[in-house]
């Protein structure tokens, strides 16, 4: 899919394969009978007709030669759902087995592949020094939270340490939701995929960044980059605005460590949203935000992902010129992972 600009994929996703982490983890945790991470049976692929997988660097390296992109940050699939395991010491064994994993068999592989990490918020302590393993040793540009899952909010006080680790390595932090665990989501009284996964990654956004803005993490931790991933933008404009007013009113009793409006922070240019193209108002939510925060992600291998075609229509858009483009199909991802 031919463009005139520079391609990074933001996010895109690894179909990892419970035999392939077992092959960084020690006894006794390679040698549990169950599957290693919490599943749910929904047909996402409708009978295999949507999606396909993308377990190994070849795979990832034609696909990027498809659409012409020039580096890819690459997410956990069954990973998204580390925030579902409630065993402390075996989420720090997965985390550990999937940072070795995607180092040596995607970033060792090809320049071209990067890889996020995974830490255990279970246990913060650990968290905090596999963190800076996966950072300083491993070279991985980024840490993923999980949306969903995990006993308390992003923005809670304990998982402050985790924050201050990546501010001090300069790594930046991406929520990415799953839509494993509807009830976390207002998602549980519905009875078809189509309805849970419509509402899944946009509300657990909502939430996170909710606690992330009132909890007042962007104002402890001012140079922390902070991304919400697979949710689109346009839908920040009117949650900023939602803050703004609630803040407005009972942020100095009930939100104190929010010092500021809402929307003053965003104007610093570190919060990134993943701009999707069946979104009508990018380039209104551009304006309101700045286009140097929102970024292209492929969302290749899974099944609702419109790569490589997605890139052309992007890069044709009439809401936005030409430097917009410019930021979210490369720069802006460039800045946000820090890439050279």
């Amino acid at each position: 899919m031919a463009t005139n600009f520079e391609v990074i994929d933001a996010d895109g996703h690894i179909t990892e394969e419970d035999s392939q982490m077992k092959g960084y983890m020690d006894a006794p945790y390679r040698d549990r009978g169950a599957v290693l991470y919490p599943r749910d049976n929904w047909d996402r692929s409708l009978g295999g007709t949507l999606g396909t997988r993308a377990k190994d660097a070849r795979s990832w390296l034609d696909a990027m030669d498809k659409g012409g992109v020039s580096t890819a940050v690459l997410y956990p699939t069954n990973g998204l759902s580390i925030g579902w395991i409630r065993e402390p010491d075996y989420a720090v064994a997965l985390c550990k087995a999937w940072n070795d994993f995607v180092s040596e068999e995607f970033q060792k592989v090809s320049p071209r592949l990067k890889g996020v990490a995974l830490v255990a918020f279970q246990n913060v302590s650990e968290a905090v020094k596999e963190l800076r393993r996966a950072v300083n040793e491993l070279k991985l540009p980024g840490v993923m939270l999980p949306a969903v899952g995990l006993r308390k909010p992003l923005g809670h006080e304990d998982y402050w340490p985790i924050y201050e680790e990546a501010e001090k390595l300069n790594c930046m932090v991406g929520v990415h939701a799953t839509v494993r665990g509807p009830h976390y989501f207002a998602g549980e009284m519905f009875d078809y995929f189509i309805e849970v996964h419509t509402l899944s990654h946009s509300f657990a956004q909502m939430s996170q960044l909710t606690s992330f803005m009132f909890r007042g993490v962007f104002d402890k931790f001012p140079k922390l980059r902070v991304a919400f991933m697979e949710a689109g933008c346009s839908w920040v404009p009117y949650w900023m605005g939602r803050m703004n007013e609630e803040w407005e009113k009972r942020g100095k009793a009930e939100a104190p460590n929010c010092k500021k409006k809402p929307s003053e922070y965003f104007k610093e240019g570190r919060i990134y949203l993943h701009a999707e193209d069946y979104e009508p108002l990018i380039g209104p939510t551009a304006a309101v935000l700045g286009h140097k925060v929102l970024y292209f992600a492929s969302d290749y291998p899974h099944w609702d992902n419109e790569f490589p075609e997605n890139i052309g229509h992007l890069s044709r858009r009439e809401d936005l010129n030409e430097e917009g483009k410019k930021w979210l199909l490369a720069e802006t991802a460039k800045k946000l992972y820090n890439l050279n």
